[in-house]
C-alpha cells in the first residue's frame, strides 16, 4: 500500500506530520495524489492557524497516535466543551 492511499483513509484526522521543511500538529484536510492540504494547529491556542499545501512526495513521517496526539485531542475536546 502506498503512503498516499493510507493517508486518504486518515482525512479529517489530527496527526503529527513531518515534511521536507517543517513538522507540525494539525488536521489532514484533503489528501490528493499530487498534494496534501494540511491545517496547522497552534498547540498553545489550540486553533488552526494556517493551511499548508504540501507536495505529497515531500512527506517524510506521519504519526497518527501516541501520547502527544492524545494530549492535543484532549485539549481540543476541552475547548469545544467550554465554547458551547
Amino acid at each position: 500500500m502506498r503512503m498516499i492511499q493510507k493517508l486518504k483513509s486518515l482525512e479529517k484526522a489530527v496527526v503529527f506530520l513531518r515534511w521536507a521543511t517543517d513538522a507540525q500538529f494539525g488536521k489532514l484536510k484533503y489528501v490528493g495524489d499530487d498534494f496534501i492540504e494540511f491545517e496547522v494547529l497552534d498547540t498553545d491556542s489550540m486553533e488552526y492557524t494556517e493551511t499548508v499545501l504540501i507536495n505529497s512526495q515531500l512527506i517524510l513521517e506521519v504519526i497518527v497516535s501516541g501520547f502527544e496526539i492524545a494530549r492535543v485531542i484532549a485539549e481540543i475536546a476541552v475547548n469545544m466543551d467550554s465554547s458551547n
